[in-house]
């Protein structure tokens, strides 16, 4: 296997530009797919972790109707079982190597369900870029709930007082006043995880999906060259990752200077 760059293993590699051009798509799709999902389960999330459900709130009380401070008791009256479950399942993911997700979800949940094994555009294995994009979905979740709460708590409370004023409830609050503002606030955020995980879809590799890295270990088996497809993959994911983080940044000026007064 060659140690060093030479000039004449990239011709090695010409015929397999197919395989590049199917795994930029394939790249493409998954972090599209990963942060629809991610979004949806983030919101989810977040809205759990802001909720106010204490079903032994009554517990919270003495005998004379006064709330307690301290003790046990009070304790579990602040206990909010929506809050925890998704703080637990955000720590929890946040707190694991990504690899580790990808594995269990595949093996673990996607191994005692059959998936149909049909191709999508004559050459993405569903049963296997389905369990990556639920995979990396469940991760981008977890981070992206953190950005989704900041930009729901940091509307003014004033407004939510104010849909009240007006006879609307707390899920028409949520979406007509509320969320429309949050997302403006962390759209950038948003983008910057697509971005993300562009470079994290290449984990995936692992389990099958035909992204670029399947392509670079292709070429591998079949030329023994291993630096000069992998610097044709940096290459494809700095072109895909550096004018997108332009991009944002250009819409991200322009949001800022429109909040301006």
């Amino acid at each position: 296997m060659d140690q060093f760059i030479k000039w004449s293993n990239f011709s090695k590699i010409v015929p397999y530009a197919e395989l590049f051009r199917q795994g930029l798509l394939v790249t493409v799709l998954l972090s599209l797919f990963t942060v629809m999902i991610g979004f949806c389960i983030a919101l989810v999330l977040a809205l759990m972790r802001m909720s106010n459900v204490r079903p032994f709130r009554a517990l919270g009380f003495d005998k004379d109707g006064h709330q307690k401070e301290e003790g046990f008791l009070a304790a579990v009256s602040r206990f909010n079982p929506l809050a925890f479950l998704a703080t637990a399942y955000v720590e929890i993911l946040r707190s694991t190597p990504v690899v580790v997700q990808v594995f269990i979800i595949y093996y673990g949940v996607f191994g005692i369900i059959d998936l149909p094994a049909f191709k999508m555009f004559g050459f993405i294995k569903f049963d296997r870029f389905f369990p990556g994009v639920v995979a990396l979905g469940m991760n981008s979740g977890a981070y992206l709930c953190e950005i989704i709460r900041a930009g729901i708590q940091s509307i003014d409370g004033g407004q939510t007082e104010a849909a009240r004023s007006l006879g609307l409830s707390q899920v028409q609050n949520l979406r007509y006043i509320i969320l429309p503002q949050a997302l403006k606030n962390i759209l950038p955020a948003i983008a910057n995880e697509f971005v993300v995980i562009i470079k994290e879809s290449a984990i995936t590799y692992t389990i099958g999906v035909q992204d670029i890295m399947s392509a670079v270990n292709a070429v591998k088996g079949a030329t023994f060259v291993i630096i000069e497809p992998l610097l044709v993959a940096t290459a494809i994911y700095f072109c895909l990752c550096f004018p997108a983080s332009k991009l944002i940044a250009y819409f991200e000026r322009r949001m800022s200077h429109g909040d301006k007064r």
